[in-house]
């Protein structure tokens, strides 16, 4: 018993140590990036930085508008989910549901592996065959659009959507399925009306994963998304992204002047916004939990 309870003690040190490394790391990035980033509204206003529409950081007078790379990455982060939750949904119950026992983790291996190809692959492959594809099929100018990297990255946030989604459809009960057929509903119907609801606390878990894959995501939306820092009208426009923006631009920015400044300030809305995304997320799966 005695060493039991030392294990127990021990475990509970390294674990609360390990909880405390991550919270400590998280806090010193969030100061460097902040401390950073706020002597630019010195010299800029808060409000001129987030909606204004131009973005010139090496004209004279500079001009540090973010406001069309904000609606860049909510479109193609929008066309993404577009594209993630409905297959990835899909893909879950079909895993879970459908195929006999035997196939089913052949198929989630097969899903999981897509996670694991690196996102230069998906740009490369978008940049030379979906792009020009889509480019002669649609008539544009140019393949590299927001319509581009929203397939892409929904493909890319698909496996953590349909991953997440299958686990929780898998962890409702057999019981559900047997009254609901023992009912007279179909599989179909059970399927969906019965196995789906049972298990919406974990697929929007999976969403809100999806759509942090979608948000955060660098290299592919650089290489095929066009760059283009101007008012997207359409999916068929090129778009740039904030998390593009700093990657494109990180490197020629003197170290210490305004551009410096207001790419640590991009990245620092980039951080409220997915912060604010998964207060909500938490909110919104606290009440699906009550409601179950």
């Amino acid at each position: 018993m005695k060493k039991r309870g030392l294990a127990d003690r021990v475990v509970k040190v390294i674990t609360w140590g390990c909880a405390s490394c991550s919270l400590l790391g998280l806090g010193l990035i969030t100061l460097f990036l902040f401390r950073e980033a706020v002597p630019l509204f010195s010299r800029v206003s808060f409000g001129g930085f987030l909606f204004g529409a131009v973005w010139r950081p090496t004209s004279d007078p500079p001009s540090f508008g973010i406001l069309p790379m904000v609606a860049g990455s909510a479109l193609v982060t929008f066309g993404a989910l577009l594209v993630a939750v409905p297959f990835g949904i899909g893909v879950a119950l079909f895993i879970g549901e459908v195929l006999p026992q035997g196939f089913r983790d052949l198929l989630k291996l097969s899903v999981e592996i897509l996670a694991g190809i690196p996102s230069v692959v998906y740009g490369f492959f978008g940049l030379v065959v979906v792009g020009p594809w889509l480019q002669g099929v649609l008539g544009l100018p140019t393949g590299q659009t927001a319509l581009l990297a929203a397939l892409l990255l929904g493909v890319m946030a698909l496996p953590t959507v349909a991953s997440v989604a299958e686990d929780a459809v898998a962890a409702v009960p057999d019981s559900l399925r047997e009254a609901s057929l023992a009912l007279g509903a179909t599989p179909w119907q059970t399927m969906w009306r019965v196995v789906l609801p049972a298990a919406k606390s974990g697929a929007f878990a999976g969403v809100l994963l999806g759509m942090g894959r979608a948000i955060g995501e660098t290299m592919t939306v650089l290489m095929v998304s066009g760059n283009s820092p101007v008012w997207p009208p359409s999916f068929l426009s090129p778009v740039r992204t904030m998390t593009a923006t700093v990657a494109l631009e990180m490197a020629e920015a003197p170290v210490g002047g305004l551009h410096y400044r207001a790419l640590f300030a991009v990245g620092g809305v980039l951080f409220l916004f997915v912060l604010l995304l998964n207060l909500v997320g938490e909110l919104v799966a606290h009440r699906v939990r009550r409601g179950a």
